[in-house]
């Protein structure tokens, strides 16, 4: 199924263009921490931006799949819009790596729509609550997509 793109008509602010530093300084350390950092499970995901058609590296936190894929949530903080990764991710969901534990993953993302989503999303606000309170700070449901590696 395709990205839907949903946007709120409320939210917390939208993480600022200062965040790109934070975002780099917090990939670099989860590169080297292979993946646990801040006391969640970090991932590097690259995506190719949908306007500029470059290389963009965004720290996210992640959640396994029992195939070996992994789940992450475009929550964006709680803001009324989705994250620019996301955004990303639907103009180019075939041209997306993972970088984690010292090794690069060509993964293909989709986006989970449904019971799946559902189930998906209360996984990771058991395991990870403070998803929870972005939730509630915004009225656009958060998408959640699975990341699958490529054979």
């Amino acid at each position: 199924m395709s990205f839907t793109h949903p946007t709120g008509t409320r939210g917390a602010r939208q993480p600022s263009r200062s965040t790109n530093w934070i975002n780099r300084l917090v990939a670099r350390r989860a590169r080297r921490s292979h993946g646990k950092t801040m006391g969640m499970n970090l991932l590097v995901l690259t995506t190719i931006g949908r306007k500029s058609g470059e290389a963009r590296e965004t720290p996210v936190g992640y959640f396994t799949t029992p195939d070996g894929g992994w789940l992450v949530a475009a929550s964006a903080a709680g803001a009324k819009a989705n994250p620019a990764w996301y955004l990303n991710l639907a103009a180019h969901p075939d041209q997306v790596t993972v970088e984690l534990a010292g090794r690069k993953v060509a993964v293909t993302a989709e986006e989970l729509h449904g019971t799946e989503r559902e189930e998906a999303w209360t996984r990771i606000t058991t395991e990870a609550g403070g998803f929870r309170k972005y939730e509630t700070s915004t009225d656009r449901e958060i998408p959640v997509i699975r990341l699958t590696p490529k054979a």
